[in-house]
Formats: structure tokens, sequence, C-alpha cells
């Protein structure tokens, strides 16, 4: 069975996903750690509550990034996962990070990349009049927000859609294609070929969301 670390900044409603994925017997890894960068983030609590290994490496006790990186990856290798998993983690990670575990680091991003990467982008998704709109689970790389794709949820955009109401909408779409991507990756079914991933499955072809 794999193992995966979390890593989280908040509360971590994505983490309470592949928790309960989990549970569930969806998903079949094993928990090895939740690590937050802030030592008040919520999704600590949860994590402890269901008897896991928890762990924080504070960003505010390093002169910088890089040490701070380090640190993180020391961590996190005390675990020795198969995966490490982002799940509201709120840091730009360096690039020797990042190749470190390369192949083996998913984030979610809630937005249909590359459309808005970075911060804010339900209301950027309002502003510019876009009718469709979603999230995406992909593999990290040193390029912010765009490694290459494993899966994609798109949700319509409503007239009616305030920042809050879209985001909730998405939010939901998040919490079932991660523990999904986490479930391939775990049963050896995603490839990195070219920059791009191959699902080793057939899958059935949905229709087309058309909005509106």
């Amino acid at each position: 069975m794999k193992a995966i670390v979390i890593l989280i900044s908040g509360r971590g409603s994505n983490m309470e996903a592949l928790l309960a994925a989990v549970v569930r017997g969806e998903l079949p890894v094993r928990i090895a750690a939740v690590i937050s960068n802030r030592p008040d983030a919520k999704g600590l609590e949860t994590a402890a509550a269901q008897g896991l290994p928890t762990a924080v490496v504070d960003h505010k006790g390093y002169a910088g990034r890089e040490a701070f990186d380090a640190a993180l990856a020391a961590c996190i290798d005390g675990y020795a996962p198969d995966l490490v998993v982002l799940a509201g983690f709120m840091r730009i990670l360096t690039e020797d990070f990042v190749r470190h575990y390369e192949g083996r680091l998913l984030n979610i991003h809630p937005s249909l990349l590359p459309s808005f990467p970075g911060l804010h982008t339900h209301q950027r998704a309002l502003e510019e009049g876009v009718r469709i709109h979603g999230c995406t689970v992909h593999f990290v790389t040193p390029a912010l927000d765009h490694g290459p794709v494993v899966v994609q949820a798109a949700v319509p955009v409503l007239d009616s859609d305030d920042e809050a109401a879209l985001a909730a909408r998405v939010l939901q779409q998040e919490h079932i294609v991660y523990p999904l991507a986490v479930r391939w990756f775990a049963e050896g079914r995603l490839r990195l070929e070219g920059g791009r991933v191959r699902l080793d499955a057939e899958r059935p072809q949905p229709p087309a969301l058309i909005s509106p």
C-alpha cells in the first residue's frame, strides 16, 4: 500500500476529503503524516483526532525559502512517502524541493489550468465573464500552477454567482477529483510521457458541459 504525506496550511478541507475516502475504503493508501507550516492550522486537530501523525515546520522560524524547504523535505522524508499531496498548502516551493519530489508531488488548484493560475481565481473568472470554471489536479513542477494535468472538473458559472457561491461549487468538485487522482497514483495507473499525464484505463466519454 502506498504511503502519502499531506501538506496543509489551514482547515484542510481537501485533506478531510482524502481522509474520508480512506475511511470509506475508496482510497487504498496509508496516510503517513499530515504536516503544516502553521502551528495553528485547524487541519492538524482533525488529523490528530483520527489518530494520524502530525508535524509542524513553521516557515516563520527560517530565514528564507531555501532553509524552510530543506527542513520541510527532511521532515517529509522521515515518513518515507510514495506521494506528497498539497492540500491548501500556501507556500511557493523552491525548484530544489520540487525536483526532489518530481513525479510524486500533487497539487489541486481552483481553476481550469492553464487559466487563472495564482490567487483569487474565482473572482478573476467572474470578472472575465467565463461561462465554465472548475478545478485541476496536477503534478507540481517549478513553474507555478503549470504542471502536467491529471484530472479536471468543470462547473457552470451562473449569472447569480458571486465569488463565494462559485467557490463553493468548485470546492465540491475538488473533494471528488482529488481522492480520484490520488487513487489512480496509488494503483499505478498514471504515467508521465512528454510532459503529459496518461491514465492506464479506458474512461467513459461524458457529454460536453455547455453553459449557459
